[in-house]
Protein backbone atom coordinates (compact mmCIF):
# COMPACT_ATOMS: atom_id res chain seq x y z
CA UNK A 1 0.00 0.00 0.00
CA UNK A 2 2.42 2.75 0.64
CA UNK A 3 5.04 1.32 -2.47
CA UNK A 4 1.75 2.17 -4.13
CA UNK A 5 1.22 5.45 -2.78
CA UNK A 6 4.53 6.17 -3.12
CA UNK A 7 4.86 5.66 -6.79
CA UNK A 8 1.58 7.79 -6.99
CA UNK A 9 3.23 10.57 -5.83
CA UNK A 10 5.80 10.99 -8.32
CA UNK A 11 5.41 12.62 -11.24
CA UNK A 12 4.46 10.24 -13.38
CA UNK A 13 1.49 9.60 -16.24
CA UNK A 14 -0.40 7.48 -14.08
CA UNK A 15 -0.32 9.91 -10.88
CA UNK A 16 -1.11 12.66 -13.44
CA UNK A 17 -4.40 10.84 -15.08
CA UNK A 18 -5.71 9.71 -11.08
CA UNK A 19 -5.09 13.83 -10.03
CA UNK A 20 -6.92 15.17 -12.73
CA UNK A 21 -9.96 12.38 -12.64
CA UNK A 22 -10.24 12.63 -8.59
CA UNK A 23 -10.49 16.40 -9.10
CA UNK A 24 -13.21 15.75 -11.17
CA UNK A 25 -14.84 13.38 -9.01
CA UNK A 26 -14.74 15.30 -5.97
CA UNK A 27 -15.16 18.44 -7.31
CA UNK A 28 -18.34 17.29 -8.86
CA UNK A 29 -19.82 15.69 -6.02
CA UNK A 30 -19.61 19.02 -4.02
CA UNK A 31 -21.10 20.28 -6.80
CA UNK A 32 -24.15 18.14 -6.95
CA UNK A 33 -24.79 18.79 -3.43
CA UNK A 34 -24.73 22.74 -4.49
CA UNK A 35 -27.02 22.13 -7.37
CA UNK A 36 -29.77 20.16 -5.05
CA UNK A 37 -30.34 23.48 -3.41
CA UNK A 38 -30.13 25.59 -6.38
CA UNK A 39 -27.42 27.46 -5.87
CA UNK A 40 -25.69 29.71 -8.37
CA UNK A 41 -22.44 27.76 -8.77
CA UNK A 42 -23.33 23.71 -9.38
CA UNK A 43 -21.98 20.67 -10.78
CA UNK A 44 -19.75 22.10 -13.53
CA UNK A 45 -18.61 25.10 -11.69
CA UNK A 46 -17.21 23.14 -8.57
CA UNK A 47 -16.26 20.57 -11.09
CA UNK A 48 -14.12 23.10 -12.94
CA UNK A 49 -12.50 24.75 -10.21
CA UNK A 50 -11.18 21.71 -8.64
CA UNK A 51 -9.88 20.68 -11.72
CA UNK A 52 -8.13 23.85 -12.78
CA UNK A 53 -6.65 23.89 -9.38
CA UNK A 54 -5.15 20.39 -9.94
CA UNK A 55 -4.31 21.24 -12.95
CA UNK A 56 -2.27 24.50 -11.79
CA UNK A 57 -0.02 22.40 -9.13
CA UNK A 58 0.43 20.04 -11.63
CA UNK A 59 1.73 22.13 -14.05
CA UNK A 60 3.96 24.14 -11.07
CA UNK A 61 5.94 20.33 -10.50
CA UNK A 62 6.03 20.28 -14.33
CA UNK A 63 8.06 23.27 -14.51
CA UNK A 64 10.33 22.29 -11.83
CA UNK A 65 10.99 19.25 -12.99
CA UNK A 66 11.62 20.60 -16.81
CA UNK A 67 13.97 22.68 -14.75
CA UNK A 68 15.80 20.11 -12.96
CA UNK A 69 15.88 18.16 -16.06
CA UNK A 70 18.51 17.80 -19.00
CA UNK A 71 15.88 20.60 -20.70
CA UNK A 72 17.58 23.27 -17.46
CA UNK A 73 19.11 24.24 -20.80
CA UNK A 74 15.80 25.17 -22.58
CA UNK A 75 14.20 26.96 -20.89
CA UNK A 76 16.83 28.68 -18.56
CA UNK A 77 18.15 28.43 -14.92
CA UNK A 78 16.15 31.34 -13.81
CA UNK A 79 14.83 30.23 -10.07
CA UNK A 80 11.29 29.32 -9.83
CA UNK A 81 8.71 28.93 -6.75
CA UNK A 82 6.23 26.50 -7.72
CA UNK A 83 4.13 27.98 -5.10
CA UNK A 84 3.42 30.65 -6.75
CA UNK A 85 0.80 29.37 -9.50
CA UNK A 86 -1.29 28.20 -6.50
CA UNK A 87 -1.01 31.15 -4.72
CA UNK A 88 -2.74 32.56 -7.51
CA UNK A 89 -5.29 30.05 -7.40
CA UNK A 90 -6.32 30.62 -3.94
CA UNK A 91 -6.45 34.61 -4.14
CA UNK A 92 -8.00 34.45 -7.85
CA UNK A 93 -10.59 31.99 -6.67
CA UNK A 94 -12.49 35.19 -4.57
CA UNK A 95 -13.62 36.79 -8.48
CA UNK A 96 -15.45 33.82 -8.42
CA UNK A 97 -16.84 33.45 -5.13
CA UNK A 98 -17.74 37.04 -5.18
CA UNK A 99 -19.97 36.38 -8.39
CA UNK A 100 -22.67 33.75 -6.78
CA UNK A 101 -22.86 36.40 -3.84
CA UNK A 102 -25.88 39.01 -3.77
CA UNK A 103 -27.87 41.38 -1.32
CA UNK A 104 -31.21 40.97 -1.78
CA UNK A 105 -33.80 43.92 -1.30
CA UNK A 106 -34.41 42.52 2.32
CA UNK A 107 -30.58 43.03 3.09
CA UNK A 108 -30.07 39.60 3.41
CA UNK A 109 -26.33 38.36 1.72
CA UNK A 110 -26.85 35.19 0.07
CA UNK A 111 -24.33 32.71 -1.78
CA UNK A 112 -21.58 33.02 0.63
CA UNK A 113 -21.78 29.26 1.77
CA UNK A 114 -21.38 28.94 -2.18
CA UNK A 115 -18.41 31.16 -2.76
CA UNK A 116 -16.37 29.58 0.67
CA UNK A 117 -17.59 26.28 -1.14
CA UNK A 118 -15.80 27.07 -4.56
CA UNK A 119 -12.68 28.53 -2.44
CA UNK A 120 -12.48 25.28 -0.49
CA UNK A 121 -12.85 23.32 -3.47
CA UNK A 122 -9.73 24.96 -5.09
CA UNK A 123 -7.92 24.33 -2.05
CA UNK A 124 -8.40 20.84 -2.08
CA UNK A 125 -7.59 20.82 -6.09
CA UNK A 126 -4.29 21.84 -5.12
CA UNK A 127 -3.73 19.21 -2.65
CA UNK A 128 -4.66 16.70 -5.33
CA UNK A 129 -2.27 18.44 -7.53
CA UNK A 130 0.40 18.21 -4.92
CA UNK A 131 -0.60 14.48 -4.66
CA UNK A 132 -0.96 14.74 -0.71
CA UNK A 133 -3.73 11.85 -0.75
CA UNK A 134 -4.57 11.38 3.00
CA UNK A 135 -4.84 15.01 3.41
CA UNK A 136 -7.79 15.14 0.50
CA UNK A 137 -9.55 11.84 1.67
CA UNK A 138 -9.87 13.57 5.26
CA UNK A 139 -10.90 17.28 3.83
CA UNK A 140 -13.15 16.16 1.34
CA UNK A 141 -14.72 14.27 4.25
CA UNK A 142 -15.05 17.11 6.76
CA UNK A 143 -16.14 19.39 3.88
CA UNK A 144 -19.20 16.98 2.38
CA UNK A 145 -20.36 16.11 6.07
CA UNK A 146 -19.96 20.33 6.70
CA UNK A 147 -22.42 20.94 3.46
CA UNK A 148 -24.76 18.03 3.94
CA UNK A 149 -24.97 16.95 7.21
CA UNK A 150 -24.55 20.34 9.56
CA UNK A 151 -27.33 22.36 7.47
CA UNK A 152 -29.64 20.67 9.87
CA UNK A 153 -27.82 21.33 12.80
CA UNK A 154 -27.03 25.02 11.41
CA UNK A 155 -30.94 25.36 11.07
CA UNK A 156 -31.81 23.62 14.69
CA UNK A 157 -29.38 25.89 16.82
CA UNK A 158 -30.55 29.02 15.09
CA UNK A 159 -34.07 28.77 15.59
CA UNK A 160 -33.22 28.65 19.34
CA UNK A 161 -31.28 31.60 20.00
CA UNK A 162 -32.88 34.81 21.02
CA UNK A 163 -31.94 37.01 18.52
CA UNK A 164 -33.86 37.08 15.51
CA UNK A 165 -34.36 39.14 12.13
CA UNK A 166 -37.12 39.75 10.65
CA UNK A 167 -38.73 41.27 7.12
CA UNK A 168 -42.37 42.46 7.56
CA UNK A 169 -44.62 43.53 5.08
CA UNK A 170 -47.57 45.68 6.14
CA UNK A 171 -50.26 46.77 3.77
CA UNK A 172 -49.70 50.32 5.80
CA UNK A 173 -47.15 52.02 7.92
CA UNK A 174 -50.49 53.43 9.54
CA UNK A 175 -50.66 49.86 11.41
CA UNK A 176 -47.57 49.69 13.15
CA UNK A 177 -48.57 50.55 16.39
CA UNK A 178 -50.53 47.14 16.20
CA UNK A 179 -47.31 45.44 15.77
CA UNK A 180 -44.75 47.07 17.91
CA UNK A 181 -47.29 46.35 20.81
CA UNK A 182 -47.51 42.81 19.60
CA UNK A 183 -44.07 42.75 19.78
CA UNK A 184 -44.07 44.38 23.22
CA UNK A 185 -46.83 41.81 24.34
CA UNK A 186 -44.36 38.61 23.45
CA UNK A 187 -41.55 40.21 25.81
CA UNK A 188 -39.35 41.23 22.67
CA UNK A 189 -36.66 44.18 22.69
CA UNK A 190 -36.27 46.08 19.09
CA UNK A 191 -32.64 46.62 18.87
CA UNK A 192 -32.53 47.82 15.09
CA UNK A 193 -34.93 48.61 12.67
CA UNK A 194 -34.86 50.12 9.32
CA UNK A 195 -38.30 50.84 7.76
CA UNK A 196 -39.24 51.54 4.20
CA UNK A 197 -42.56 53.52 2.87
CA UNK A 198 -43.09 51.49 -0.26
CA UNK A 199 -44.88 52.46 -3.58
CA UNK A 200 -48.49 51.13 -4.16
CA UNK A 201 -48.45 53.15 -7.26
CA UNK A 202 -45.84 50.12 -8.31
CA UNK A 203 -47.71 47.54 -6.15
CA UNK A 204 -44.40 47.87 -3.54
CA UNK A 205 -45.74 47.55 -0.12
CA UNK A 206 -44.41 49.01 3.26
CA UNK A 207 -41.65 47.10 4.42
CA UNK A 208 -39.83 46.72 7.96
CA UNK A 209 -36.55 44.67 8.86
CA UNK A 210 -36.25 43.92 12.48
CA UNK A 211 -33.23 43.41 14.31
CA UNK A 212 -35.28 41.93 17.44
CA UNK A 213 -33.71 40.14 21.37
CA UNK A 214 -36.55 37.80 22.81
CA UNK A 215 -36.15 37.81 26.72
CA UNK A 216 -36.31 33.74 26.74
CA UNK A 217 -35.70 31.17 24.08
CA UNK A 218 -38.58 30.38 21.99
CA UNK A 219 -38.88 28.72 18.83
CA UNK A 220 -38.80 31.55 15.77
CA UNK A 221 -41.50 30.11 14.11
CA UNK A 222 -43.83 31.30 17.38
CA UNK A 223 -43.26 34.35 17.06
CA UNK A 224 -43.44 34.40 13.16
CA UNK A 225 -47.06 32.90 13.38
CA UNK A 226 -48.11 35.48 16.13
CA UNK A 227 -47.25 38.10 14.09
CA UNK A 228 -48.53 37.02 10.81
CA UNK A 229 -51.94 36.46 13.12
CA UNK A 230 -52.26 40.50 12.36
CA UNK A 231 -54.76 41.77 9.62
CA UNK A 232 -52.32 44.28 8.42
CA UNK A 233 -49.25 41.82 7.79
CA UNK A 234 -48.76 40.92 4.30
CA UNK A 235 -45.74 38.94 4.45
CA UNK A 236 -43.52 37.79 7.60
CA UNK A 237 -40.44 35.74 7.13
CA UNK A 238 -36.62 35.19 8.68
CA UNK A 239 -33.69 36.77 7.44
Amino acid sequence: MTEALNYLREFNTASVFLRLTLAMFLGGLMGLERGRMHRPAGFRTYLLVCLGASLTMILSQYCYEMQSSEWADFIGKAPLDISRLGAQVISGIGFLGAGTMLITRRQHVKGLTTAAGLWTAGCMGLAIGAGFYELVVLAFVLIFVTMRLLTRVEIYMLKKVRHLHLYIELDTLGHIGDLLTLLKDMGTQILDVDIKRGKKDVGENASIIFHLRMNQRQDHSQVISAISCLDCIVLVEEI
